[in-house]
């Protein structure tokens, strides 16, 4: 199992990584992709956007499924092994809000790096819980 950022798919090796697991049909290999559309400082999309990023991992020979990444049933449900395992990589596409569930927080890049102060904290423990 692999987690990796949407924000991290914008390099590269991540890339080189995907086209190789799809070749070699490593069927015992799962990445799961937050998929939260923000990266520190900005949007993905504002970047080098990744979408359709789905047809890209088939392109690479992958499967593909979609998932609420904040539903844990749903998650676990996605990743519950394949009886007779599988003939090709997965990738997981977890659709996410960052910092969600913390008004404050949610949607916004800031908070990819940023350190809440003690009040803030407080707050968001209460909207958490």
């Amino acid at each position: 199992f692999v987690l990796t950022g949407d924000g991290e798919l914008q390099e590269g090796s991540n890339w080189e990584a995907a086209m190789s697991a799809g070749n070699r049909k490593l069927g015992n290999f799962t990445l799961i992709v937050d998929r939260n559309r923000l990266q520190q400082g900005m949007g993905t999309e504002e970047t080098n956007g990744l979408d359709p990023l789905d047809d890209k991992f088939r392109a690479f020979g992958w499967d593909v499924e979609f998932v609420d990444g904040h539903d844990v049933p749903a998650l676990l449900d996605v990743l519950s092994p394949v009886p007779g395992g599988r003939s090709k990589p997965l990738c997981v596409i977890a659709n996410t809000i960052k910092g969600k569930g913390v008004s404050f927080m949610e949607n916004k890049a800031s908070w990819h790096h940023g350190v809440p102060n003690a009040e803030q904290l407080d707050i968001a423990m209460k909207e958490l819980v």
